[in-house]
């Protein structure tokens, strides 16, 4: 663990993206208390006033406050990342690891569920299916998760394949040591580094994909707030409202980009040849 700490403060870029995505966590967090407006209460006074002190981000169609509703999506668009990236995580762990351990024909199984799922686009996939859903929060996401798996379970099938033939195994093997016993104490543990970066790489993907269904119309659906359904309703007023697109594509620029930076550091942090380069170089 102070191997991977080192290495990974050796690594600026990844550094500023942790700060950035510990920031966006606490806004979300916080958001009812530092909106300066109720971000679903329209004043007709105010329509599409430009960037001012009392609205630092101007207002939208319905006069209201873009910081305040920029503040709330925050909310929708990093649940959506952790939940969706946490169903992912769980579905491709309990199949991969099934694959990896196990082998034969269910290895062969999961597999092909796994090219069968890939030979589909995912996000013409995600539009199938929410044609047949009812497009709320919780619905988008339970479905990116439950379409975004596939990485997941080939890595963590890969680890097992591999971990699986090492000693400490093999020993717990011939005490007797239950299958569940070794895979849940010391399979898992040692194969999930690569899963924890794959999730965090996946962060950003769900972010995206909730932003481009929200964008079309089949994602959080108004008048709550999400950082797509703001640009959405600011693309009808683009050449007099540039405000309602530029600051929530912005916002999900810097979001995407903070965690593939904080998931590359991870990875490399991670990576043993950069490990004992780091201590070589103490």
């Amino acid at each position: 663990m102070s191997g991977f700490w080192r290495a990974f403060r050796k690594n600026r870029l990844a550094l500023i993206g942790g700060v950035v995505v510990l920031v966006l966590i606490v806004v979300a967090v916080l958001a009812p208390m530092l909106s300066p407006w109720n971000p679903y209460r329209p004043d007709v006074k105010k329509i599409l006033s430009t960037p001012s002190s009392h609205h630092p981000l101007g207002t939208d169609q319905l006069g209201r406050d873009v910081l305040s509703r920029m503040l709330h999506g925050a909310r929708v668009s990093l649940a959506v990342g952790f939940v969706s990236v946490g169903i992912a995580a769980l579905i491709g762990v309990v199949l991969g690891a099934a694959a990896g351990y196990r082998g034969g024909s269910v290895d062969a199984t999961v597999m092909r569920l796994v090219d069968l799922m890939l030979v589909f686009p995912s996000f013409f996939l995600l539009l199938a299916v929410l044609a047949f859903l009812r497009p709320t929060i919780w619905t988008i996401m339970a479905v990116i998760g439950a379409t975004s798996w596939m990485r997941v379970a080939r890595l963590l099938r890969a680890e097992f394949l591999s971990l699986k033939e090492r000693e400490f195994v093999l020993w717990s093997h011939a005490i007797g040591a239950s299958g569940f016993r070794i895979v849940w104490r010391h399979i898992l543990p040692n194969a999930m580094a690569p899963v924890l970066v794959a999730m965090t790489l996946g962060i950003p993907a769900a972010i995206l994909t909730e932003s481009g269904l929200s964008f079309l119309g089949l994602g959080v659906q108004p008048p709550y707030a999400s950082w797509g359904n703001i640009l959405n309703e600011g693309k009808d007023a683009i050449e007099v409202g540039w405000w309602l697109s530029f600051y929530p594509g912005l916002a999900i620029l810097v979001t995407v980009l903070s965690y593939n930076l904080l998931g590359e550091g991870i990875r490399d942090a991670l990576d043993p040849r950069l490990r004992q380069a780091v201590g070589r170089g103490r």
